[in-house]
């Protein structure tokens, strides 16, 4: 038996004598705000409501209830890192309790303090707030070097709800304190500085009616960034739909529309003081007028998105600043055709124009330098065809494939070293640790799938898979994406709903990436010489994620979290070891 087998049984046995762990619950403490990470799931969902905590109120809940299948990239935010693996606890969703702190302790230094309060006033108010810190004292074995992490956020809400609609504001201010340990090319001592620490603030606000009729919501956001190497980033935007449903254009034919017309304005500034001293400032609007006629569950979609953009990039290095002054028309369809609700066929064309900031950036690749050329990606065209389906309630699926034309397709290219001296000190992110945004020209052949099957009341199984294979005007290959995503999930309860186990298993393919060797140079004293290996590869994963939680009272619970169990210490990025095999456990206290 293998020591990571064993590892397993040892965990598994740890649970089943003790029959009281429990996992963290899912992490969704502001509105819209997951710090679980996001997958596609195939769920019920109210067509043209967001669901939110609390929400909808009994007025808005009268509106028809559709099968839906969410489109989100599979494992779109999963991110296995120094600091946490996946969070995949099963929920207990008639007893769930908004007012909870949580206290948990683990391997790695791993420490976990998580809670939120809130309270409905007399006037139909809700107000609210929230804590998240966790952190972890990183790989001691494998770095010489400081890889510890710690994040952390707090925020405030508050949420109103009236008679037609419901207004919320809430204000959130998060770090996250960590470092460049990613280090493969040289070998620095143990008193080596890679720290880099990114604050946020944001504030956001929105009113959405409970009926789609004219005006159906209104949407304000802002964020702010800094870093510690003076990095400096605002953004807005506000974002309105005006909608009409249910329309009867063909009362003997069944045929009903709805018509709907999305604004959208977005600013983005973007300082750097570093390398290359890049400077981004974005203005960016659309509008988005669609129709849809339905006839029972088929549909046919006709849309369009008319984009403007205004953009200025400069830096030290380019001799005059470069300018983007815009119009863009993009093509929006989707043609669904279904008999039953087992099987439902669709295709149809999209396109859009998406900006790139840096804080967005650094959800997918913390490790990026503190300078980048911020320049937005553009989907002329996505052709797409699937087959979705809701069977006998038991098995929901959703399987399509598509092609997409795409200018400035974003990934991650690893930097060189940008000093080549060898005298002390060095800079943190001057270890060819660091990785800057790159784009290139090019199509995507695309193929997902997601299914859901219910076997059981008290048993849930999934599964999802992506396929992405991209073929760029000039790179031969793209890097740090891989060819292939897949996971399986499963989610149990018993006891009566007293016990609830989670398993997740992520797997994902090679990664193509770039490299360097740095060498110290004979000829010259006092100087580094860089040699770059172009394709290098980073191997792919199976990261295996257990869970448990037993409800001792209606107000206090245990849980256990296992993450990577097969104690695989691979790579995010080249350089970048994740943690082995983590177990974390804790007490909750709801009320």
């Amino acid at each position: 038996m293998t020591k990571a087998i064993q590892k397993i049984v040892l965990f598994a046995m740890l649970i089943s004598s003790a029959g009281v762990f429990a996992q963290i619950k899912e992490e969704k403490l502001i509105l819209d705000k997951k710090r679980e990470p996001e997958v596609k799931k195939i769920d019920k969902k109210k067509t043209s409501v967001q669901k939110e905590k609390n929400y909808p109120p009994e007025e808005k809940s009268q509106v028809p209830v559709n099968y839906e299948i969410t489109n989100v990239p599979a494992t779109s935010d999963f991110k296995t890192s120094a600091i946490q693996g996946e969070d995949i606890s099963p929920k207990f969703n008639e007893q769930y309790q908004n007012n909870y702190f949580q206290l948990g302790y683990g391997n790695y230094g791993k420490f976990l303090a998580d809670g939120n309060i809130s309270t409905m006033l007399e006037n139909k108010m809700e107000v609210g707030a929230d804590l998240h810190y966790l952190s972890t004292t990183g790989l001691k074995k494998e770095y010489d070097w400081n890889s510890k992490q710690s994040e952390a956020s707090i925020g405030a809400y508050l949420t109103s709800y009236g008679d037609i609609g419901k207004f919320s504001i809430n204000a959130d201010y998060g770090f996250n304190d960590y470092h460049y340990y990613g280090i493969y090319a040289m070998q620095p001592g143990s008193d080596t500085d890679v720290q880099q620490k990114v604050n946020r603030f944001k504030l956001n606000g929105y009113y959405d009616f409970y009926a789609n009729d004219i005006l159906n919501d209104l949407r304000v956001k802002s964020s702010f960034l800094t870093d510690k190497y003076g990095a400096k980033e605002t953004q807005a935007s506000v974002l309105m739909n005006l909608s009409k449903h249910q329309l009867n254009i063909s009362p003997q034919n069944n045929v009903v529309m709805n018509a709907d017309l999305g604004v959208g304005l977005e600013t983005l500034k973007t300082t750097f003081d570093l390398v290359d001293q890049n400077s981004t400032n974005t203005f960016y609007a659309v509008v988005s007028p669609k129709v849809t006629f339905f006839k029972g569950i088929s549909y046919l979609m006709l849309g369009s998105d008319f984009s403007f953009l205004n953009s200025k990039n400069s830096n030290k290095v380019l001799p005059e600043e470069l300018k983007n002054n815009k119009f863009y028309w993009f093509p929006k369809a989707e043609l669904q055709v279904a008999a039953t609700n087992e099987f439902k066929f669709y295709a149809g064309v999209d396109g859009g124009l998406k900006t790139n900031s840096y804080s967005d950036a650094l959800q997918e690749n913390p490790y990026l330098l503190s300078d980048q050329l911020l320049l937005p990606t553009e989907t002329k065209y996505r052709f797409y065809v699937g087959l979705r389906g809701d069977i006998d309630q038991n098995i929901k699926y959703d399987v399509s494939g598509g092609f997409a034309k795409i200018n400035n397709i974003l990934f991650f290219e690893g930097n060189d070293i940008f000093e080549n001296s060898t005298l002390p000190p060095r800079n943190p992110y001057d270890y060819a640790n660091t990785f800057s945004m790159a784009y290139d020209h090019g199509s995507v052949s695309e193929v997902k799938a997601s299914v859901q099957y219910f076997p059981l009341a008290n048993l849930t199984l999934d599964g999802e898979l992506s396929f992405a294979k991209y073929k760029l005007d000039h790179y031969e290959n793209i890097y740090n994406k891989p060819l292939l995503k897949a996971s399986l999930g499963a989610k149990y309860t018993m006891l009566d709903k007293k016990l609830n186990w989670g398993a997740k298993v992520i797997f994902a393919s090679n990664i193509t990436t770039n490299s360097f060797e740095v060498k110290d140079s004979a000829a010259m004293p006092f100087y580094y010489s860089s040699t770059e290996n172009k394709n290098s590869t980073v191997a792919g994963f199976a990261d295996l994620n257990l869970s448990a939680e037993y409800k001792i009272h209606k107000n206090f619970s245990i849980f256990a979290l296992g993450n990577n169990l097969l104690n695989t210490k691979y790579q995010q990025f080249n350089g970048y070891k994740v943690l082995g095999a983590q177990i974390l456990g804790g007490v909750k206290i709801t009320f």
